[in-house]
């Protein structure tokens, strides 16, 4: 099942810089033609992508630069994009052979991962993780806005990611205020934002944090009362094989988990999902198969969530609570114009926008049918996601283990 494709390895600190060619609606922006012999002395001397990288930091925490500074940074900029070459415009393809995960069993392989979303051919999780999952799940009651239990109060669910999942999950938030089975107590707000991926969302301090509080507090609702989170997981720009990218992906997204905790004390679970389709892209922001890939970082992060980790503990009796409860949401890949097995799910070019990577409106349809379906029938999101009298485990829709 492995499939041959093109790495396309990038400078690591251009990729944390952004000061490589970054993607655009028109594909790879092109390098500088800037001539250093057109250029005052000044911006002739040799640039130190070290302090250009502290600059970029002090930026993206809240700090203002000088304008000597900003323009050092510019100059970081143009120089990395004289040195790195453009980068060829992905294959756009309506299928590309790769089999989804929930299709795979647990004598497939692709890179050496076998099937199924957790692993071992299982797209459900084994006892063990069911079981410290229901308890952990049980805990999830409304709360006041000071986080103290109240018949009055609230359950709220945010998501966090970048464009993708805003557009999909403000869709989403109307299937759900619609429903009536939801629980009158559940509050969902979306915190997901444009342009923020998981390498924007890890910084404890980082700017997506401060708006996501601000989406709360206009929505009536306080840190305190958030106790469920959607996590998409994305990076802008990948490259490199499995090991690298996904690596990266699985420990941006770690941070992120851990930064949640902090702002969000009371958040019980974090429930993760890939991308969708990538392979109509007709630019380098994430194509196929960093899209498909992507659902190895969830995998791993569950995996090693259940060894141990205490950098990802959520039991107060092992010591220190790190981080949420993790686990699957819905799995949203499919192979293009290949219906998946199960629920046939497949992805037209007329679901994603021009650009071949955002969903289209079909598209942001297709990925809040799916997460509304995953909240009203996973046995592991029933008990808060649906009212009392609507909560049925008969009704849970039929999964392999």
């Amino acid at each position: 099942m492995n499939t041959k494709r093109l790495s396309l390895p990038l400078a690591w600190i251009a990729m944390v810089l952004g000061l490589a060619g970054v993607p655009t609606a028109s594909g790879w922006q092109a390098p500088s033609n800037d001539s250093a012999a057109e250029q005052p002395p000044a911006a002739r001397e040799p640039i130190d992508f070290n302090r250009a990288r502290q600059l970029l930091l002090k930026r993206r925490g809240g700090q203002a630069l000088t304008a000597e500074e900003e323009a050092y940074l510019e100059r970081a900029r143009a120089e990395r994009r004289r040195q790195q070459p453009a980068a060829s415009a992905p294959e756009v393809r309506d299928k590309t052979g790769l089999v989804p995960l929930t299709d795979m069993t647990a004598d497939d392989r692709y890179q050496g991962e076998p099937g199924g979303l957790y692993g071992n051919g299982r797209d459900t999780p084994d006892d063990a993780l069911r079981s410290v999952a229901e308890r952990e799940l049980a805990r999830i009651q409304p709360l006041d806005a000071e986080g103290n239990p109240s018949d009055s109060g609230r359950v709220v669910l945010v998501s966090i990611s970048m464009s993708n999942a805003t557009q999909e999950f403000s869709t989403f938030v109307r299937l759900a205020e619609a429903d009536p089975v939801r629980s009158t107590h559940l509050k969902i707000v979306d915190c997901a934002q444009g342009g923020q991926a998981m390498a924007e969302w890890a910084p404890p301090d980082a700017p997506p944090w401060r708006i996501a509080e601000q989406r709360l507090a206009a929505a009536g609702v306080s840190t305190r009362q958030v106790q469920v989170a959607w996590i998409k997981l994305a990076n802008k720009g990948p490259s490199g094989d499995l090991r690298e990218h996904g690596r990266k992906l699985q420990r941006d997204t770690q941070a992120v988990l851990q930064n949640a905790k902090a702002r969000f004390p009371n958040l019980r679970v974090a429930y993760l999902s890939s991308r969708i389709y990538g392979g109509y892209a007709n630019n380098r922001l994430n194509p196929e198969p960093y899209a498909y890939e992507s659902a190895f970082a969830v995998r791993w992060l569950i995996q090693e969530q259940q060894q141990g980790s205490a950098a990802l503990n959520f039991d107060p009796q092992r010591g220190p609570v790190k981080a949420p409860l993790i686990l699957w949401g819905p799995y949203l890949w499919a192979d293009g114009v290949t219906p998946r097995g199960g629920d046939q799910l497949v992805w037209l070019r007329g679901d994603l926008a021009g650009d071949g990577t955002h969903p289209s409106p079909t598209g942001r349809q297709k990925v809040a049918g799916l997460l509304l379906k995953f909240f009203q029938h996973d046995p592991l999101a029933q008990s808060w996601y649906l009212g009392p009298a609507a909560a049925d485990p008969a009704e849970a829709a039929p999964k392999r283990s």
